[in-house]
């Protein structure tokens, strides 16, 4: 009867639930398990909604800045569309496991307009064993009074990898502030020659299972030198030693990226898809 009803949010009652479902896949939740673990399912305290349709065990949704499918078949992403058509939309992307985020998006496109970019295909990668590329000792973590030199690779990185500048609308003050939160978390590392950033990489999400290493840049004129692969591997050792399993996504076109990756002994474990909207 409950499916009858459509996709639900989800309160604390559901907590134990949530997070047994997460569990089961910690590699392909990391980004919505990281927030669940510490801060329960609570709107205001996650910054979005958990939706199902069922109850968790069957179906699951996060939506927030992002909206990412978890579990479920197509009666279920219908009911997550429709629920996510009946306001404004506030998500800047769908991102998550293909089969479920692709489906997702045919369902909201007509009602959301064209998106900016469909990236259908991003091998989701993990890392459980020591890295088979020896870690870069001069890749470390950023300090504080480093923010405004590694904050120029930050928007570089971000305008190469997503095609718009994060400054944009308000000025950078939106972004600065987050780059700010990853560097005084201890999630932001890099490698500085001669006062500038030539390796970036941060620990976007990090759950009690998984760390999911994001951002990942080698400035221009220092690629094709192995920084990439000796950078990762550094950020992923990290990880690691932290007790958990080191994971990231690509873009299926970056061939030079996934080469590095699979040098450090990334292996894929799914696929994820991303859908940027305007």
């Amino acid at each position: 009867m409950l499916k009858l009803l459509g996709a639900r949010q989800l309160g604390a009652r559901d907590r134990a639930d949530v997070l047994r479902v997460l569990d089961a896949d910690p590699i392909a939740t990391c980004m919505v398990a990281a927030r669940v673990q510490d801060l329960g399912v609570e709107p205001r305290s996650i910054n979005g909604e958990l939706w199902s349709r069922g109850g968790p065990d069957e179906s699951l949704c996060f939506s927030g800045a992002n909206l990412v499918p978890l579990r479920g078949g197509i009666g279920d992403l219908r009911a997550f569309a429709d629920r996510a058509t009946r306001f404004p939309r506030m998500c800047s992307s769908l991102v998550g496991r293909a089969e479920l985020t692709l489906p997702l998006w045919e369902m909201l496109e007509s009602d959301w307009g064209p998106a900016r970019e469909v990236r259908a295909e991003q091998p989701l990668l993990a890392l459980a064993a020591r890295p088979l590329v020896e870690p870069d000792p001069a890749v470390r973590l950023v300090r504080m009074d480093e923010l405004e030199t590694y904050l120029v690779a930050a928007v570089e990185m971000f305008i190469e990898e997503v095609g718009i500048d994060p400054r944009a609308g308000d000025g950078g003050r939106g972004y600065r502030r987050r780059v700010a939160g990853l560097i005084a978390s201890g999630r932001a590392f890099a490698r500085f020659e001669d006062g500038e950033v030539v390796f970036k990489a941060e620990i976007g999400s990090a759950s009690r299972q998984v760390g999911q290493i994001q951002g990942v840049w080698v400035h221009p004129d220092h690629r094709g030198g192995g920084l990439g692969a000796s950078g990762t591997a550094a950020v992923a050792a990290a990880v690691m030693a932290a007790g958990r399993t080191a994971s990231l996504y690509v873009n299926s076109f970056n061939h030079a990226a996934r080469r590095a990756y699979q040098r450090v002994g990334f292996t894929q474990v799914a696929t994820f898809s991303t859908i940027l909207l305007d």
